[in-house]
């Protein structure tokens, strides 16, 4: 026999964030009076443990059999009092949330009696629900214990290796044919100057030679389908026409090839040859034939003295299964040349700040001697101007802040004014932003030290005279002054976005974009590495702008958490999942379209969908779509909702609107 529904309800105070604006007291009493409410109470904190032994203490005692917590959104506590349901001894999924701090409190702090009324509403409807909610259970997923992280930047190479010293299997995947992505095109780091490539460079041959990770540089991932711990990964490892095995890396094929083409490591700033590596500590340290520009004169098959070059090489495909994934793949820096009025592209001697970084490095196009292209002489003034392409919210720009260009700025003019002293150099700012440990101390020291001249202000023309000198005209609405500067060279100090392809990568790997176009992680507080797609993490500035320290942080973080998943050898499915009743099913497809998780498929033989608890997140999208009723979602069914929308109407006719 069944036994009879005993509802608690436990009101939060949240310390003054609920009971400040309304009567909890009060919101209590009320709660006594519905249906099946046997017990109700209220205390300053219910996540503290104080408010979690009091529900425990309540459920074994056997004085009630379902839980209703009126507090904050679900997503902040909701798995704390599952987890105490569970801990009693009660099914953790007869306990249900009535969000009355974000959805009353917090939007109606001017109005406590309207308030006190919604937040009647919400227990009402969240008592109504818990009358109706069934026992679940969840279920198990052996896991694989293998990973694949995409992108081999700095982030990429952390997990990576972290991951190989946890002793599991891993695959870096790199679409280009050398690691180390953007840090690897660095002079120096800020704050502490160090060299990039005396960090990164270690830290890169570590990774070749580390037992445990199989590196594939010059790969695509073509197609994934799975679940949490059982991914199926297809893998493009592009033709790179020389034998990557055979090549020593002499490098006697690009002396002697006779193509020239532009340089991509140094932004075009440098020629290389059509068979190439692109800097000299690149890893893997072996050639690759690029055939959009070889003319296949033969030279050098006929001189390499191992025979490596295949000239018909073809790509080749490789299929995997992991357990976790990684993404780790990146940004991409801001085009300036939409923006017209600072002339890059137009004007020789107006640059980016890579640019420039590759101008100050020792491996750079002109070994580390800042030279102006329009005549190949080193400046004596230079203007840097920030936020070109952030904090901007016109259709040219991105709203964000990038987070590093006022550091990188910096830098940069310390590096320039430490090897000349008597140049002028100009930094246009909107703000400042030093947001990390030593950063504050570093700008300052860079402006008082160095006699570099900081100007509030943006720039608000900029022209080239016959010399090819750089005009630049602004205002310092510090002294409210306007100000005309005759620059040798103009430096853009461009932001970060989201890489180009991050459509395919969402579309592939079945996550989500937040407003601004990077990843989203499931919680930016709570779950700062995951994703909504369970077993998928996120690493670096794929998630948004962040410098070197925290991207690594963010990329070991994300190691852990796949690891954690992997030595546990099995996964819990939440059972929060939709249904298909196939006797109404129309075949319609209606479903399969507009699920955001591709948990769907159909069944040819059978002619019905068929949804694939695992992958399905229980969004409901499915069961809103189908014209024919047909899919059901466990916990919000019409059993579930039907009577929370009766108390819901219950409540706009109290307060008649």
């Amino acid at each position: 026999m069944k036994d009879k529904t005993k509802i608690g309800v436990f009101v939060c105070h949240c310390g003054n964030n609920i009971a400040g604006v309304i009567d909890v007291e009060k919101l209590t009493e009320y709660a006594k009076t519905l249906p099946n409410v046997v017990e109700a109470f209220n205390y300053k904190f219910m996540c503290s443990e104080i408010g979690q032994e009091l529900i425990k203490e309540k459920i074994k005692n056997g004085e009630i059999n379902r839980v209703v917590v009126a507090a904050c959104s679900p997503r902040m506590h909701e798995t704390t009092f599952r987890k105490v349901c569970n801990e009693a001894g009660l099914n953790q999924y007869l306990y249900e949330a009535a969000n009355i701090r974000e959805h009353c409190t917090w939007v109606n702090t001017q109005d406590t009696e309207g308030a006190y009324e919604i937040a009647k509403s919400h227990v009402r409807m969240a008592v109504a629900k818990a009358n109706k909610l069934e026992a679940l259970e969840k279920f198990r997923v052996q896991v694989e214990p293998t990973c694949l992280v995409v992108g081999a930047g700095i982030a990429g190479m952390n997990s990576a290796l972290d991951l190989s010293n946890f002793g599991y299997k891993v695959y870096l995947v790199e679409k280009t044919t050398t690691i180390g992505g953007h840090m690897a095109q660095l002079d120096k780091t800020f704050p502490t100057l160090d060299c990039s490539s005396c960090v990164i460079t270690p830290k890169m041959s570590e990774v070749l030679k580390a037992k445990n990770i199989e590196l594939m540089t010059y790969s695509e991932i073509t197609n994934i389908s799975g679940y949490v711990g059982n991914f199926n990964v297809t893998i493009k490892k592009k033709p790179h026409y020389i034998d990557q095995e055979i090549c020593t890396g002499c490098g006697t094929c690009a002396q002697e090839c006779i193509v020239i083409a532009a340089n991509e490591f140094d932004l075009g700033m440098k020629k290389r040859k059509a068979a190439y590596i692109p800097f000299p500590q690149a890893v893997p340290g072996k050639y690759t034939i690029d055939m959009d520009h070889c003319i296949k004169c033969g030279i050098c098959a006929e001189i390499c003295p191992v025979d490596a070059v295949k000239y018909d090489d073809k790509p080749t495909f490789v299929d995997i299964k992991v357990g976790t994934i990684i993404l780790s793949t990146g940004y991409d820096l801001y085009d300036p040349t939409i923006l017209r009025q600072y002339g890059y592209g137009k004007y020789p001697n107006v640059i980016t700040g890579l640019e420039m970084e590759r101008l100050m490095s020792s491996f750079g196009p002109t070994e580390g001697k800042v030279k102006r292209r329009s005549d190949l002489k080193e400046p004596s003034t230079i203007v840097f101007l920030q936020c070109v392409g952030s904090r901007d919210f016109t259709e040219k720009g991105n709203k964000y802040c990038s987070r590093v260009c006022c550091m990188y700025s910096a830098k940069q003019a310390r590096l320039f004014k430490e090897k000349h002293p008597n140049a002028n150099i100009f930094i246009f700012y909107i703000d400042i932003r030093a947001f990390g440990k030593g950063y504050e101390e570093f700008y300052d020291s860079t402006g008082r030290e160095f006699h570099i001249k900081f100007i509030r202000g943006r720039i608000s023309e900029v022209v080239e005279d016959e010399e090819h000198n750089i005009i630049v005209r602004g205002e310092d609405t510090l002294l409210q002054k306007l100000i005309r500067i005759k620059a040798d060279l103009l430096v853009l100090a461009v932001g970060l976005e989201p890489r180009q392809d991050s459509n395919k990568i969402t579309r592939l790997f079945n996550v989500q974009r937040s407003e601004d176009g990077f990843l989203m992680e499931a919680h930016p507080k709570l779950r700062p590495v995951e994703t909504l797609t369970d077993g998928i993490f996120i690493a670096g500035a794929v998630q948004g702008p962040k410098d070197i320290p925290d991207a690594i942080a963010q990329a070991k973080a994300a190691a852990l958490q796949s690891a954690l998943l992997i030595a546990k050898g099995k996964v819990e499915i939440d059972p929060i999942f939709s249904i298909v009743l196939n006797h109404r099913c129309a075949g319609c497809k209606s479903c399969i379209s507009v699920c955001p998780f591709n948990a769907i498929s159909f069944n040819e033989l059978q002619k019905v969908a068929e949804i694939n608890k695992i992958l399905c997140k229980g969004c409901g999208t499915c069961v809103a779509a189908c014209p024919t009723s047909a899919i059901i979602q466990n916990q919000f069914g019409n059993a579930q909702l039907l009577p929370m929308i009766h108390n819901a109407v219950q409540k706009s006719e109290k307060i008649g609107g």
